[in-house]
Formats: C-alpha cells, sequence, structure tokens
C-alpha cells in the first residue's frame, strides 16, 4: 500500500494552546500565507497558530489537499477543534433563522424585548466579540444592554460619544434593567464606587488603560464605534487596550464606514483583534489605493465575508418587518451671496494651483486649507438663502433639524431666524445645554433644532416631534447624512421623512455633491453586500477635483 505523501509537519502544543506547523515545502509556505492572513508574508517555518475552533477547522480542510505529518493525538485535537466550530456555525445560524423563538429576557417595569434583538445578543454572548450593524432605529442600545443582563459580562464599560452618558444612563440602562451605573468623571483614574456598568466617553478612555490592563472589566461597550476609524489617535489606542482585556465586546454602529472602506479593517482589528490578519496584508489582498487612502476592491465580497463569518451582523428594516416609508429626498438649488464668494476666489485659485504643481509638503498643506476655505465660503454665501428657505417651512409649522458645521453660520441662521427661538446642539454646547436644547424642542418650545453635521449620533426622540431635515451645508461624507436622517427617521416615527439638501452652485457643493458617490459605493458594499449600488462617479482625490473646480473657474 502507498505511502501518502506529506508536505511539511504539524504538532499541537497543549500548554501554550496552538498548532505549529514546524517544517514545510516552499510552495506549502505560499499556499498556507495565502489561506492564514495572520502569516506574515515574509516569514518562514515554523508558522504558529492559536488552537481555536476556526483555526483548526481551516487546518483540517488545508490538510486534506496538502497532507502534513501529525501525530493520532493531535489530529484528534484538530479534529475536535473542527467540529466544535461546525457545532458553533450552526448554533449562530439557527439562531438567526425566522423560526427561532429565543426565551425573553425579563426587564425592568414589564419592557419587552424584540425577538431580533434578543437574536442579536445571543450571536454575540456565544461570539463574544461582534460588530452590530442593525439599520438607524432598530434598537442597537437595547440589543447591548441586554447581553449586560448575562453574569458574565460584568462589571461592563459602556464607551459612548460626549453628548451620549446621560442617555446610555437614564434611556438605557435605568430605564431597562437594576443595573447600577457610574458615569466617569475624569480623563484619569481615581477610586470608582461599587457599580455594575462604567460609562466612559471616547476622550476619557486614553487616560485609562492602567485600569484596563488589570481586567477590571469583563464586557466592553463601544457606542457609534466609527468614532474609532482611525487607528492612529489617541482615543483608538485606549480603545484597543480596554478591547485586549475584556472577554466580550460589542461595537455599535448603523454607519461603521464614514469615509472609505479602509475603515472597517480598524473598527474589526478593535473590537476582534487579528480577526482579519495583519493590517497591510489585508489592505494587500482587499483593497487597493486612492490617494491618501484605501478603497476596498470589491465591498460586497468582503460585506459577505464579515457576516460568513460572524465578525459582523447587521439587519435591516426588512429583514425585521419594521419598514418605514422610503426618505423623500430633495435636492434644491438656492442663491448665495457672490460677494462673499468674490472675495475668497483669488485665494482659492492659488491654493488650487499650489494643489496640482507644488512640492508634497505644500501639496499637503494647500489641500487642507483649500478644503477649509471653500467649505466655510460656500456655507456662510448661502446662509441668508438657507435661512429663508428654513423660514418658509417654520411659518407653515413644519418642526425643522437644520444641519450645518460652520460657527459664522450658525450665527447668520441665529439672527436670521430669532423669532422661532431657535436651539443649539454643536461641538460647543456642554452636555447638560445639549439636554435643554432636545428638552425644548421635544416639548415644543421651539420648532428649529440647528444641530451640527457629526454631533447626532446616537440621539433619540426627536422622531417624535419631526419628519423634516434640512441639511444647509454638507459633508464629504454620505455616512453622516444618513446618520442625521436616522434622528428623524427611526422608530416612533408615524410619518414619510423628508430630506432637504440646499446646494448652491457655486464654491464646494458641486463638487461634495459628486463625490459622495465613491464613498457610498465602498460603505453600502460592506454592509449590505447583497443591495444593488448605483454606479458612482470615483476620482482619485476629492480636493483635487475641488482644485480643477476652481482653475476651470479662472480659465
Amino acid at each position: 500500500m502507498a505511502m501518502t505523501k506529506t508536505y511539511g509537519e504539524c504538532i499541537y502544543d497543549a500548554a501554550a494552546q496552538r498548532y505549529t506547523i514546524t517544517r514545510a515545502e516552499p510552495h506549502i509556505s505560499l499556499k498556507l500565507k495565502s489561506i492564514f492572513p495572520r502569516i506574515p508574508k515574509t516569514a518562514t517555518p515554523p508558522y504558529h497558530f492559536a488552537a481555536t475552533p476556526q483555526n483548526s477547522a481551516d487546518l483540517e480542510w488545508f490538510m486534506q489537499r496538502y497532507p502534513l505529518q501529525v501525530s493520532h493525538t493531535d489530529a484528534a485535537t484538530l479534529t475536535h477543534g473542527k467540529q466544535t466550530y461546525q457545532d458553533t456555525i450552526n448554533e449562530l445560524e439557527s439562531i438567526l433563522l425566522p423560526d427561532y423563538h429565543p426565551m425573553p429576557t425579563e426587564l425592568k417595569d414589564g419592557w419587552q424585548a424584540r425577538s431580533y434583538q434578543l437574536q442579536g445578543s445571543q450571536v454575540h454572548l456565544r461570539t463574544k466579540r461582534l460588530l452590530l450593524g442593525d439599520d438607524l432605529g432598530l434598537g442597537k442600545t437595547l440589543t447591548a444592554i441586554l447581553s449586560l443582563l448575562h453574569p458574565d459580562t460584568l462589571p461592563a464599560a459602556v464607551v459612548v460619544q460626549t453628548h451620549m452618558p446621560q442617555q446610555w444612563q437614564l434611556k438605557g440602562i435605568d430605564k431597562f434593567t437594576s443595573l447600577r451605573t457610574h458615569m466617569i468623571k475624569k480623563t484619569t483614574p481615581y477610586s470608582l464606587p461599587e457599580a455594575d456598568v462604567y460609562i466612559f466617553k471616547y476622550s476619557q478612555l486614553a487616560g485609562w488603560t492602567s485600569l484596563f490592563t488589570k481586567r477590571f472589566f469583563r464586557y466592553a461597550i463601544f457606542d457609534e464605534v466609527q468614532e474609532l476609524r482611525r487607528h492612529e489617535s489617541e482615543k483608538y489606542r485606549g480603545g484597543r487596550v480596554l478591547s485586549e482585556n475584556a472577554e466580550y465586546t460589542l461595537g455599535l454602529s448603523a454607519t461603521p464606514i464614514y469615509n472609505y472602506g479602509d475603515e472597517i479593517f480598524n473598527v474589526l482589528d478593535l473590537l476582534n483583534p487579528g480577526c482579519l490578519g495583519d493590517r497591510w496584508d489585508f489592505l494587500r489582498e482587499w483593497a487597493v489605493p486612492q490617494g491618501m487612502h484605501h478603497r476596498i476592491r470589491d465591498p460586497r465580497a468582503l460585506g459577505t465575508y464579515l457576516r460568513e463569518n460572524f465578525l459582523f451582523l447587521r439587519r435591516t428594516r426588512a429583514d425585521v418587518g419594521r419598514e418605514l416609508p422610503p426618505v423623500n429626498t430633495i435636492v434644491h438649488t438656492v442663491g448665495y451671496d457672490e460677494h462673499t464668494v468674490q472675495e475668497s476666489e483669488a485665494l482659492a485659485k492659488q491654493l488650487a494651483l499650489r494643489i496640482t504643481t507644488g512640492s508634497f509638503v505644500e501639496r499637503g498643506e494647500a489641500a487642507r486649507e483649500l478644503d477649509m476655505l471653500a467649505r466655510y465660503t460656500t456655507g456662510v454665501a448661502k446662509a441668508r438663502e438657507v435661512a429663508v428657505f428654513v423660514r418658509m417651512l417654520l411659518e407653515a409649522g413644519e418642526p425643522v433639524i437644520l444641519a450645518g458645521w460652520h460657527r459664522d453660520v450658525y450665527d447668520i441662521w441665529m439672527q436670521q431666524l430669532k423669532s422661532f427661538r431657535p436651539v443649539l446642539y454643536t461641538g460647543s454646547e456642554t452636555g447638560p445645554q445639549k439636554q435643554e436644547s432636545v428638552r425644548k424642542f421635544l416639548e415644543g418650545e421651539t420648532d428649529l433644532f440647528i444641530i451640527s453635521l457629526r454631533s447626532g449620533a446616537g440621539l433619540d426622540g426627536l422622531q417624535e416631534r419631526c419628519k423634516t431635515v434640512v441639511f444647509g451645508e454638507l459633508d464629504w461624507s454620505p455616512k453622516v447624512h444618513e446618520q442625521l436622517i436616522g434622528r428623524a427617521d427611526r422608530d416612533g416615527q408615524q410619518h414619510q421623512v423628508t430630506a432637504f439638501y440646499l446646494v448652491s452652485e457655486s464654491g464646494s457643493d458641486p463638487v461634495i455633491i459628486n463625490m459622495l458617490g465613491l464613498k457610498s459605493s465602498q460603505s453600502s458594499g460592506i454592509v449590505d453586500p447583497l443591495q444593488e449600488v448605483a454606479p458612482q462617479h470615483s476620482d482619485e482625490s476629492r480636493i483635487k477635483v475641488l482644485a480643477q473646480h476652481y482653475l476651470n473657474q479662472a480659465a
């Protein structure tokens, strides 16, 4: 009987809880590296693999095609790990079946979670590390809170945006549970009172890493986890220490990608370190360079991969039978102050020329300056026309959420619309001031809620009073607009939501409207891989296009 050819050797180290391929023929090493992205491309044997069920399944599958020398005992360990993996996948898939009936969880004051929220919590508790991307308004917060009720997850840390601690405490944890909460008050450690759940702001993470490394927290929830999409930030580094030292982690965001698709690596690698392999291997296999960023080569394929491996769970309103009428989107052209535009045109053209002809450093500096100048000038130039449009809505008795970005633009709106007693919810207000603005709007003391483009993530309750969102200024990211629309287009909304995009024919607006398409195709393909995406305009750099726009005007 002919002996089976082997291409190397694999052993199991019980003490280290890992498999080691001690030797492998060169072409087998190439095959291994293409299948196991955690092996650096420049590495040589021995290759080490954590003895996880998934690695067991993948190694056994690989060895069916390329047999490795392995002892009977170690082969049995591989087989057992593979079976555990298959059982887990089968269990997770069964949890998400339409006919699955999760055990109800008892909540305070008779509140009941929906079946899909219970299913989401059970998937998270089974996988331990998950990105939950359910559609805006489907109650991701309650799904996270359900996991808090499992005894193995306490004490827990909840990390939120600056304006969200009170909402999480009062309208989340205190509303649905009897768990004890404590809101972190400082950016550096102090003696903590006894509690079940500690609520941090993202800005506080970096100062608390010494506590995180002691594994004090068993469960870490990152609300609006797109806050951690930039791996070079201090809050990212603090969040990573927290995640690595917690047994359970959960990221919440319906919009985990604000800009280019490579941001998904940063988010997932923090929640589940190493789940996508090494950063540069991931970028090489999945992405192509796009200016200063990377664009995912096939967003749908990546989105499908993330779902099939239970790294990412997302349900749409259609999936759970809670569909709302589609948002009525209207792009409306408004006038602008030509004098304001002309005052900045000469400088804008100088910056545009530096972007296209200057040195590397000059191009970078000019790009940042042109971006800021163009958006500021555009916002100020059309601010009074935006106020005229909003006035018409308000005089018709329509409560309005008005979104902008620049303080000078807010000042113009506040002056032009002062008779309507507008309130502000921007980066300049304190947490209590923001809560007071929300109260006044919800209780009818004002019909005008002026909000910063990037300040509304996670804000709940506005849908009870408003169905009209007006974008008085634009953001480069379509997901920012989607997040703001989601403040009105969510559970509790009784009417179709209308979103007005007020654009001028000058400045940055025409370029932003066109450039939004590239990012939309990236985020939609990953978040909703089965959804059709319309053909989108794509350019190397948004700022280069903006520069060319100004140079064309000068010609």
